[in-house]
């Protein structure tokens, strides 16, 4: 018996298997499915609705305000402090919305997983937008705040916070990819979370100056420099320097300028190198992980 020419299957994925997050930009309509589907449910049953996004940070920031400016008294020493909270509060928000929501994402989403296949990646990819449309708002209430005090933007400082707000992004979206995973089979991978997003708001110069460490850490300069590798410091401070900056005098000669992290240019470069790392190691691990995710759901 003979057979015919033999059926190229070259145009077929293995079954189970993909390309990882190559394979999100290849299902770009699963993509905005899942980016509308999360917008729409966010607030579903909700009387205040999308009002929440303004009313969570709002709360936040005068929280912070009054302990941190009124108590302790750095409204005093920063000028424009509100401004310089607000810009580190909305960086920090953004961090811990898209990390938080990419983290439990597969196990939120069990029922499509356990019974269709589909790039799991999406899932995390989606949750890092998701966090991306709600941090919108927050930016729109600190654009007013900014211009109400005298804003002077710059094209660095727009660059600066484009280039933050997509260090935050990849760097969330990393561990993102990382602890989803591990959250799967392991579900304390979800406390371990809790604590990084609780620290990350100590952890860079949100509430305070990085001044006021570099002071701290005159002794132990090495700890200073490993500070300022941190991306959250980096990202907060292109925040700082594209909203904040534009709203103060310039420093004095020979004064220290707050609104730039000493050797900036170095703690930028090992802050990519960082981000690009973690994406790596996350999607590894994910792809590792991603066999067992029917069986462990």
């Amino acid at each position: 018996m003979t057979f015919g020419t033999p059926l190229d299957l070259s145009d077929y994925d293995v079954p189970g298997r993909g390309k990882g997050i190559l394979d999100v930009f290849r299902r770009g309509y699963l993509l905005r499915l899942l980016v509308r589907k999360g917008t729409a449910t966010r607030y579903r049953n909700s009387v205040l609705g999308w009002v929440w996004s303004y009313v969570k940070p709002a709360a936040q920031f005068v929280i912070y305000y009054f302990v941190m400016g009124v108590i302790l008294k750095l409204n005093h020493n920063i000028e424009n402090f509100p401004i310089y909270l607000f810009s580190g509060v909305v960086a920090v928000n953004l961090f811990n919305e898209a990390f938080g929501n990419a983290t439990t994402s597969i196990v939120e989403n069990r029922a499509l997983v356990k019974k269709i296949y589909l790039p799991r990646e999406l899932f995390p990819v989606a949750s890092s937008i998701i966090a991306f449309i709600h941090f919108l708002p927050q930016v729109a209430i600190l654009l007013l705040a900014c211009m109400l005090v005298g804003w002077t933007p710059s094209l660095i400082g727009i660059g600066g916070i484009l280039l933050a707000t997509a260090i935050i992004l990849f760097f969330a979206l990393g561990l993102g990819l990382f602890f989803s995973a591990l959250n799967v089979r392991f579900r304390d991978a979800q406390n371990f979370v809790d604590l990084i997003k609780m620290f990350s708001t100590w952890t860079s110069p949100v509430l305070y100056s990085w001044i006021l460490v570099q002071q701290a850490l005159i002794n132990h300069p090495w700890m200073f420099t490993v500070y300022t590798w941190n991306p959250l410091t980096v990202a907060v401070e292109l925040f700082h320097q594209g909203f904040w900056a534009g709203t103060t005098e310039p420093p004095a000669a020979g004064a220290a300028d707050p609104s730039l992290l000493p050797d900036f240019g170095s703690a930028l470069l090992v802050t990519l190198i960082i981000c690009v790392v973690m994406l790596i190691i996350g999607q590894i691990t994910f792809r590792r992980f991603e066999r067992s995710f029917a069986q462990d759901l």
